[in-house]
């Protein structure tokens, strides 16, 4: 890790760039700044620990119909109304679990010995705000057949994801529009994720998952331009596009026409 980023207090991992007083936490909930350096408050404490199917992640191009190992833990540095998962992230305080590292992996490694799992998958909150805990993971993980996956908003910026990404088998990665519009309201950053999409691409095998908010990013055209645009970086990226249901801040939303 760069030692000028760890000493000071401004926390390097996305554009947000939270500037933070001694105790602070950023806007993801996860990072604070501790005796002058900005750290991963979340480190290893785990609020969901569960066998999924790889298609759950989803990914249905790397290792289909097998299993993986999969763990979040709280916080995000984006703010969706919709968010499917706002009791973990959009929270620091839902209960948690510490798993160290080599812990977390040889209960990887147990569950492939009993039920054929593949890896871990880093997923349920966005894992890229505690890189620090993904990259020690890994590289126990890489001593073994366990491969890494990341299920994330893309979120961070280039040097975090340059730390991560050798270690990294596969990626879905959360479009979540194709303008810098959209993501202005959700508290994101286009250009950030765009970027994302283009690193992962070179260095592992990536999948992309849209979801269609009524009102938000359901226009037709746009959903062109993002297809175009991933089949520019490669044809051959698989573009999920899902459904989205009431939840959190927007109860009254209607659900997705699947006629759309």
């Amino acid at each position: 890790m760069n030692k000028h980023f760890s000493k000071s207090s401004i926390c390097p991992v996305c554009f947000h760039h939270c500037a933070l007083h001694e105790g602070q936490r950023g806007l993801c909930k996860a990072r604070e700044n501790k005796d002058g350096r900005i750290v991963s408050a979340s480190y290893g404490q785990i609020t969901s620990l569960a066998l999924d199917p790889i298609e759950k992640k989803p990914l249905y191009h790397f290792h289909p119909g097998q299993p993986i190992l999969s763990v979040g833990s709280y916080g995000c540095n984006l703010s969706c109304a919709f968010c499917q998962n706002h009791s973990i992230s959009q929270e620091s305080d839902a209960p948690t679990r510490f798993l160290a590292p080599e812990e977390l992996v040889r209960i990887a490694i147990e569950t492939a010995e009993e039920h054929g799992n593949i890896g871990i998958a880093f997923t349920y909150n966005e894992p890229l705000i505690q890189y620090e805990y993904i990259l020690d993971c890994a590289k126990y993980a890489k001593e073994t057949d366990l491969a890494i996956v990341l299920v994330t908003n893309g979120t961070a910026e280039a040097e975090i994801l340059s730390t991560l990404l050798p270690f990294v088998d596969a990626m879905n990665i959360d479009v979540k529009g194709f303008s810098k519009e959209i993501y202005q309201r959700l508290g994101g950053d286009f250009a950030s994720v765009q970027r994302t999409v283009e690193m992962a691409c070179q260095k592992c095998h990536v999948e992309i998952t849209s979801l269609i908010v009524p009102g938000l990013n359901d226009d037709p055209e746009e959903m062109r331009r993002e297809a175009r645009w991933l089949s520019s970086l490669d044809p051959a990226i698989p573009l999920h596009i899902t459904r989205c249901f009431p939840h959190y801040k927007m109860p009254h939303l209607r659900p997705t026409d699947i006629g759309l």
